[in-house]
């Protein structure tokens, strides 16, 4: 893969590469079952999600879940996404976009809160490992920002020559825009995700509905020729 300078990415992987929004969605209503809640529709996800994840949950019952009840229906996700996102595929057109922005010669990675041991077999086994020059998944407790993440994502890959200001991070949350907005980064947010288009306009970066639209403000962000 080698070092590479000039216009860089930062992808999100679950609900941008990854389209997993029915593992997603199952996989909340399992958790919510287990504390006796209504199951959701995926809209009603898109419109309510947040992180820190137990504050998505305080929005839905009322109340901060206290932390048994967290553990509970963390494990209880956790089991059930790990169960239905073998049925669950890349995103339209995810191939070509990521061999297209490699071949002009520009770099790109993935950052994700995915757990990083789930996640780098994963991107293996769809065949697109080599279009990254880094993986990184979540390491420590779940249900957190990816601020911190991003930050050390970041200081890991300036040793390759990427520089914040010509970085991009493209996801489908309004935490990918705060992450991008702590390192000196642009961001661009996709609603095919886990946000509503309503959720992520009031973030104040653009909005797309496609990721081919996505890596198109990408390279006006960064001031290079598609």
């Amino acid at each position: 893969m080698g070092m590479q300078t000039g216009a860089h990415i930062v992808w999100d992987w679950n609900g941008t590469l990854f389209h997993d929004n029915d593992a997603i969605i199952g996989a909340t209503n399992a958790a919510f079952a287990e504390l006796g809640l209504t199951p959701i529709t995926l809209e009603q996800y898109r419109a309510l999600y947040c992180v820190p994840v137990p504050k998505f949950y305080e929005r839905l019952m009322g109340r901060v879940p206290t932390d048994a009840e967290w553990q509970v229906m963390d494990a209880t996700f956790q089991r059930h996404y790990s169960a239905q996102m073998g049925r669950c595929g890349l995103a339209d057109g995810v191939a070509e976009l990521l061999a297209g922005w490699r071949s002009a010669g520009r770099s790109q990675s993935i950052l994700s809160m995915y757990g990083h041991e789930e996640l780098v077999p994963l991107v293996r086994r769809f065949g697109i490992e080599t279009h990254f020059i880094r993986v990184d998944g979540r390491t420590g407790p779940s249900g957190g920002s990816k601020a911190e993440h991003m930050v050390r994502h970041l200081a890991e890959l300036a040793e390759a020559g990427v520089e914040p200001g010509r970085t991009v991070v493209i996801g489908d949350a309004a935490d990918d825009a705060v992450a991008a907005r702590g390192v000196g980064a642009g961001a661009v947010l996709y609603t095919g995700g886990s946000h509503s288009r309503a959720s992520l306009e009031g973030v104040g970066v653009p909005v797309v509905d496609t990721l081919g639209e996505a890596v198109g403000v990408a390279e006006r962000l960064v001031g290079v020729k598609s």
